[in-house]
């Protein structure tokens, strides 16, 4: 493991978020870059080296499909989560996440004061590989859910797509940026990493959730 020493409260920034990134019938809060330039290059690296990384698993139209992308998932407890046809099983907690978390917990702490209990990972290689429009309204994750996006490394195009109106909204995800997904929104409007030709860099995504009991 990396000297955790970086990783410490003082290496995030007190950002206040801006105003609501939706017109309507949700909330997405951007928080910009959070961390000072040498953790947030810190982070990157200690995840890119030392997460069990696999490959996505999802089933579309009766196949089996294996991703580029590649995944984690870590949880308070060992949680089944069930998304695209496949169930993931959650890993325990490992000092750079825990420290993650509890970073996000306290810049968010607001609008989520009861913190989050498992955390998804992404890794995509490069501009290539992306994630098609979906929504994370799993019922596992409750109504309203609260959802906290970290990114490291590249920076990827993400889109917002109403589900009625089909009226969009994107922006460009920095290294070391904060999304915040809540109210509606999951319920409304899905959401997307735009492929790119471009991208040549991998790129890092957390996102922080709550998984409801019994759900």
């Amino acid at each position: 493991m990396a000297n955790l020493d970086l990783f410490d409260s003082e290496t995030a920034v007190r950002a206040a978020p801006d105003d609501n990134l939706l017109p309507y019938d949700g909330i997405v809060n951007d928080y910009g870059v959070v961390f000072e330039a040498a953790a947030t290059d810190a982070y990157f690296y200690e995840l890119l080296n030392h997460i069990p990384w696999r490959h996505d698993e999802a089933v579309m139209f009766g196949k089996h499909i294996t991703t580029a992308r590649k995944v984690a998932w870590y949880g308070d407890q060992n949680f089944h989560y069930r998304y695209s046809g496949a169930t993931r099983t959650a890993l325990p907690w490992n000092e750079t996440l825990l420290a993650l978390k509890q970073q996000v917990e306290t810049l968010i702490q607001p609008v989520s004061p009861t913190g989050f209990n498992s955390c998804l990972l992404n890794l995509y290689h490069h501009g290539n590989e992306g994630m098609a429009w979906h929504s994370d309204d799993e019922a596992c994750l409750g109504k309203n859910a609260v959802i906290a996006s970290l990114s490291f490394g590249a920076t990827r195009k993400f889109a917002f797509k109403h589900r009625r109106t089909g009226e969009k909204r994107d922006m460009l995800l920095q290294h070391g940026q904060l999304l915040v997904m809540r109210g509606s929104t999951q319920s409304h409007w899905l959401h997307a990493i735009m492929k790119t030709t471009k991208v040549h860099e991998p790129r890092i995504n957390l996102t922080f959730r709550t998984m409801v009991e019994g759900a």
